[in-house]
């Protein structure tokens, strides 16, 4: 069993599960109907422990420290457990919610609603342009570091639609050749990723001042900081130097500048 407090996991002696939740517990999937026992085991503490064999991670701790198959188990059971903490009343009429018996669905016994756990769709996407890749600096990131860009979707949009819709706003250029690339689920809170591979093709790069403060287009040799190796935002800049650099980046100075960023040539 996963151990939140707030948006925190318990690690005790090194340890991330264990066999039950604590007395103080407010929430737990102990008691839930059998139709939502597949979800990895997780109660919510009222109070974070403390001693000298305990940590409070967050799951992007998490995830680097145990990589993508416990990431996956404690992201499901964060996004089950916010939704939970917050999905108490009925949006309708403001009646109490309950666990439904045959689906994971939370019940208003007083006008018959049913809510759901919340899934806000994004986009990721790696826009090519003669052998370079845009990246850009979102002001939320390090001082340093670069990525591809991402942005949510919108009512009655589609993913390509999003993506056109995104580059636009973000810097100024059209794109063609969308191509579904992968996704990964995002927990923070809430999101599914979703990406594609687009090429460049009318426009020259505007940052919109607001969300980025710079963007260009970069070969492997001249990548700022980049994401690290677990996200799908890597992944999609790993792909590009994979599929534009493999031959080139065999000898010589560029197999360097690759070796030494950690980039992948599978």
């Amino acid at each position: 069993m996963f151990i939140f407090k707030d948006e925190k996991m318990l690690v005790r002696d090194g340890l991330l599960e264990f066999e039950g939740p604590p007395p103080d517990a407010v929430r737990s999937t102990i008691g839930l109907p059998a139709t939502w026992r597949d979800i990895p085991a997780w109660c919510e503490a009222a109070e974070e422990e403390t001693g000298p064999s305990v940590e409070w991670l967050d799951l992007r701790a998490v995830w680097q420290r145990w990589g993508d198959e416990i990431f996956a188990r404690a992201g499901t059971a964060y996004q089950y457990m916010n939704w939970l903490r917050h999905a108490r009343f009925c949006s309708s009429c403001g009646s109490p919610l309950s666990p439904k018996e045959e689906e994971k669905g939370l019940l208003c016994k007083n006008c018959g609603r049913v809510a759901y756990a919340p899934l806000h769709p994004a986009v990721i996407v790696a826009v090519e342009r003669d052998g370079k890749l845009l990246l850009a600096h979102n002001k939320r990131m390090p001082v340093k570091r670069y990525s591809v860009l991402a942005g949510f979707v919108e009512p009655g949009e589609t993913l390509e639609q999003t993506i056109e819709r995104e580059v636009m706003e973000e810097v100024g250029i059209e794109v063609q050749d969308i191509l579904y690339f992968g996704s990964q689920s995002w927990p923070f809170p809430c999101s599914l990723m979703l990406g594609f591979t687009a090429r460049w093709k009318k426009g020259e790069l505007r940052p919109d001042g607001e969300e980025l403060n710079d963007a260009g287009w970069f070969a492997p040799e001249e990548f700022p900081e980049i994401p690290t190796a677990l996200s799908i935002s890597r992944r999609l800049i790993d792909n590009f130097v994979s599929q534009n650099f493999r031959a080139a980046a065999r000898v010589g100075n560029l197999q360097y500048q690759i070796e030494i960023k950690g980039l992948k040539l599978e």
